[in-house]
Parts: structure tokens; C-alpha cells; sequence
């Protein structure tokens, strides 16, 4: 699943499955834009249901291309019209996939599961096994919790590196998109 196109930068995002307000379906869907316009692939755990569908939807809608790594137990949300779907046997593998399969990350608004997903590749990023840019798109402050307890682990010693080398906070779509695009050219 390494194809992108040829300008295009694949963009793995994590983001919930369930249905969730416009405080976070907005920001979803210009995100999702920003992909699609910029002629990118989104990466994305493959469903076709919530804030997953409308960043699909919207990546389809504004010309992009989608790559979903779902895994067996949860093929029955998975999105038909994907231009690649990956079915995964574990939610290990899945992650695995994923990330394999990204130039960058954004983690959304999400619950346990983009809980797990987001400190996990942040874990690999501090040991240097992916260089790989992290963004927490903290849209409605969804994230402000989660930044203070980063921002506490840094201050009292819990982090080998500087928060600003493991991830990128932004509250505005195009702040993250741009972000994502001079740190992936850079490589």
C-alpha cells in the first residue's frame, strides 16, 4: 500500500468511527478537503461510518484517493468504493499497516481506540523508529487535556526529547495541512 500519486503524500488519519456534532464533522471535512485538493491519499482505519465516512467522503469529493486498513472482526463497516482496502487480522496488525503505509499522521477526535493509536506512534516516534510527522488536530479543544498531561510528562522529565520533536499541535486545519506538507518535503 506504499502507492501515492505522484505529488500526493499518503496522510494516515486516525480518527473515531462513531457519529459525532459539527464541532468536530466541520474541521473533519476540511481537512478532508485540504487532502483531496492537495492530491493526496488518505490512510484511514477503513470505515464507512461517523467522523470516519465524512473524512472519506470528503478526501472522495474533493479528488483524493482513499487506503483503508480495517481489520477482520469490523470488515462490515468497511467503505466499498476505496481504492484500496486492507483487511488486517488484529488491531496490532492494523496500526502496524498504517503506519507502514503513511508519510504523515494527524490524529482527530477520537475515543479509545485513536487513544491507543496516538500514543503508540508517538512511543515509536520518541524511540526513532519513524520520523514520520505527528499532528493532534485539537479541533473544539477536544485535545486540551491530553496536551497538558504531554506538556506535564516534558516538564518533569518523562520525555528524552522536546514535546514540539514528537508532535504538532494545531487548532485549524490548514495550519496542520501545512505543517505536514514542509516536514514530509523536507525528508
Amino acid at each position: 500500500m506504499r502507492e501515492t500519486t505522484p505529488t500526493g503524500v499518503n496522510i494516515c488519519v486516525f480518527l473515531s468511527a462513531a457519529d459525532l456534532d459539527e464541532r468536530y464533522t466541520r474541521p473533519a471535512r476540511g481537512f478532508a478537503e485540504l487532502i483531496g485538493k492537495g492530491g493526496h491519499t488518505l490512510v484511514w482505519g477503513g470505515s464507512d461510518t461517523g467522523l470516519m465516512k465524512v473524512v472519506a467522503d470528503g478526501v472522495r469529493k474533493s479528488g483524493g484517493r482513499l487506503a483503508g486498513v480495517t481489520v477482520g472482526f469490523l470488515r462490515q463497516w468497511a467503505r466499498d468504493d476505496a481504492d484500496e482496502m486492507v483487511v488486517t487480522g488484529s488491531l496490532a496488525e492494523r496500526k502496524a499497516s498504517l503506519l507502514a503505509a503513511a508519510d504523515a499522521i494527524v490524529v482527530m477526535a477520537g475515543g479509545l481506540g485513536t487513544l491507543d493509536e496516538v500514543t503508540e506512534i508517538l512511543e515509536l516516534r520518541k524511540h526513532g523508529l519513524h520520523r514520520k510527522p505527528v499532528v493532534l488536530l485539537n479541533s473544539a479543544g477536544f485535545y486540551d487535556g491530553l496536551i497538558l498531561q504531554l506538556r506535564r510528562m516534558e516538564a518533569d522529565g518523562f520525555l528524552p526529547m522536546p514535546l514540539s520533536d514528537l508532535v504538532f499541535v494545531a487548532n485549524e486545519e490548514a495550519r496542520a495541512m501545512a505543517y505536514l506538507e514542509d516536514r514530509v518535503a523536507e525528508r
